[in-house]
């Protein structure tokens, strides 16, 4: 018997608790002799992650549970025990224990090993961990490429090709042209609305540039910062695992390889991208010059800058949330500082006019 399972999330108001409770005893062992110690809030904001600690038969043994709605949940239990392992890849995942419905169906609570200490560190890059992760990420990608059930992913996750981007671009702009700016903040409204109006006047040409590179759609990860990829030293030498799949999606590979590259130092990212290119060349794909592929980054990060004005914006005109421009003049500023992944002299010229 678990002691006091009663007390895990106690006062945190969290919706099917006994559910959850109960999904811990089962995975713990009803017959174990053991006692919950403590627990640890990892997403303060959100209040839906948090670490649990318990003993059993005198061993420590730490789980993560998390709250994710219900087609977020659906997601990650088709990446863990449908889309990983048909690719052979099921030991690179989320490392699910079990997962439990609230009764109301508001939300799922899932239980997972916790992975310990070995996130990836973007500072201080070690070159065998990095190694052992861009390896993992393009077997990744290899292996789905033209996959038969991209069909299946596309349906419960989503598209992060170029409909990603016409569509941030243009719902950026339905609720940004309708925000009613105080004079402080016409300039800001003017600025992000131009950008949008150059980012629409692209979209022949950045979606001409995907065709022209030839890059395969395939699964992607769709959040790879450095806080979602583990690498752990097993007996066989170091395993890559990505957690948090809230994003799995359909793309071009070019979508992850961005965003991973981008959180690593500009020094390290020619000796990383020369390790996935390699990878990529034993799966039977070749990728595109680096400038090309500065373009494609590019498309894939403003798709993404894109997005993050529509939230603040609907809050502006629906709910004239005090915040929204807070926000907006956030993401104005990732536009001005954004700069090419690669250090490539050539950008794609695209028409503004």
């Amino acid at each position: 018997m678990i002691e006091g399972l009663e007390r895990v999330l106690e006062g945190h108001d969290q919706p099917g608790l006994t559910e959850l409770r109960g999904l811990l005893e089962k995975l713990l062992g009803r017959e174990a002799d053991g006692h919950f110690i403590e627990q640890q809030t990892l997403q303060p904001r959100g209040s839906r992650v948090f670490r649990l600690c318990f003993v059993v038969k005198g061993q420590t043994r730490q789980l993560i549970v998390k709250r994710l709605r219900p087609e977020i949940a659906q997601r990650t239990e088709l990446i863990d025990r449908r889309w990983l392992p048909a690719v052979g890849m099921s030991d690179h995942g989320p490392a699910l224990l079990g997962s439990v419905a609230d009764p109301d169906g508001n939300c799922v609570w899932h239980v997972y090993d916790d992975l310990g200490c070995y996130e990836l560190n973007q500072k201080q890059v070690n070159r065998e961990c990095v190694s052992a992760a861009i390896k993992m990420i393009a077997r990744l990608h290899t292996q789905f490429a033209c996959h038969p059930l991209l069909g299946e992913v596309r349906l419960h996750g989503g598209d992060l090709g170029i409909h990603f981007y016409q569509a941030n671009v243009r719902d950026a702009m339905y609720a940004l042209e309708v925000c009613e700016p105080a004079p402080q903040n016409v300039q800001l409204h003017k600025r992000l609305l131009h950008r949008l109006y150059d980012l629409r006047r692209e979209i022949p040409q950045r979606a001409q540039m995907l065709d022209k590179c030839g890059c395969p759609e395939t699964l992607l990860h769709g959040d790879l910062w450095a806080i979602n990829v583990f690498v752990i030293p097993t007996a066989k030498g170091l395993l890559a695992r990505l957690i948090d799949w809230d994003h799995v999606a359909v793309g071009p590979a070019s979508y992850d390889l961005s965003t991973f590259l981008m959180r690593l130092p500009l020094e390290d990212r020619p000796w990383v991208l020369k390790l996935y290119r390699e990878e990529m060349s034993r799966g039977g794909w070749s990728l595109p010059s680096s400038d090309d592929l500065n373009s494609l980054f590019e498309t894939a990060e403003y798709a993404r800058l894109a997005n993050r004005i529509i939230w603040p914006a609907i809050a502006l005109v629906q709910d004239q949330a005090s915040w929204g421009w807070e926000a907006l003049a956030e993401v104005d500023q990732w536009f001005e500082d954004l700069e090419p992944v690669l250090s490539c002299e050539n950008k794609m010229q695209v028409a503004t006019s």
